[in-house]
C-alpha cells in the first residue's frame, strides 16, 4: 500500500509541472500567437501583443507600452479596441468582475486566458493567485468564467508582504 502511494505521489510530482508547461507555455502561447496583432494586450508583462501594450509596471522594453495606475479605470474610449487579450492576469486582481467590465467597456472582443482546473499547480498557486476559475477551458471569449476565492491566498500574500496593486 505504501509503495502504491509513493508511486502515485511520484507520478503526481512529475505530472504537475508538465501540465503547467502545457497550459501556460504551449496553450497560452498558441492563444497569444494565433492572432498576429492584439489591439490591446492588457497586463502584458514582457509580451508584445502588436498593438497597445498595457501594464501597471514596466517589465521590459516593449513597443507602445502604456503604464497605468488603475486597471479598473483605463485611459481609453469605449470600444476603442477591436480585440483585447488578457492572458494570465485576472486570477491576480482584487475584483475580477470590475476588471472584466472595464475590459469589456474599452474593447469589442475580450479574450480571457485563465489557468484551467486541470492545471493544479497554477490553480492552487496561493503565493500569486487570488481566484480559482471554475473551468476546464483555458480560453474564454467575451465572457468571464465563474470563479471562487482561492482559500488562504489573501492571508498568505499579506503575511509575505506581497502587494498586488492591480
Amino acid at each position: 500500500m505504501l509503495t502504491i502511494t509513493l508511486v502515485s505521489f511520484g507520478i503526481l510530482v512529475l505530472l504537475l509541472p508538465l501540465l503547467n508547461l502545457l497550459s501556460y507555455r504551449v496553450m497560452g502561447g498558441f492563444i497569444r500567437n494565433r492572432r498576429k496583432k492584439w489591439d490591446l494586450n492588457i497586463c502584458c508583462g514582457k509580451t508584445d501583443g502588436g498593438g497597445v501594450n498595457v501594464d501597471i509596471v514596466k517589465h521590459a522594453e516593449i513597443p507602445n507600452l502604456v503604464v497605468v495606475d488603475d486597471i479598473y479605470n483605463l485611459p481609453f474610449q469605449p470600444n476603442q479596441f477591436a480585440h483585447t487579450l488578457c492572458s494570465h492576469t485576472i486570477e491576480h486582481v482584487e475584483d475580477p468582475k470590475a476588471f472584466y467590465e472595464e475590459l469589456d467597456r474599452v474593447s469589442e472582443n475580450v479574450t480571457m486566458v485563465v489557468p484551467p482546473l486541470w492545471d493544479l499547480s497554477a490553480v492552487l498557486n496561493v503565493v500569486e493567485h487570488r481566484w480559482i476559475f471554475l473551468t476546464f477551458s483555458k480560453e474564454h471569449v467575451n465572457q468571464l468564467p465563474n470563479y471562487i476565492v482561492l482559500p488562504f491566498a489573501r492571508g498568505l500574500q499579506e503575511k509575505r508582504g506581497q502587494k498586488i496593486r492591480a
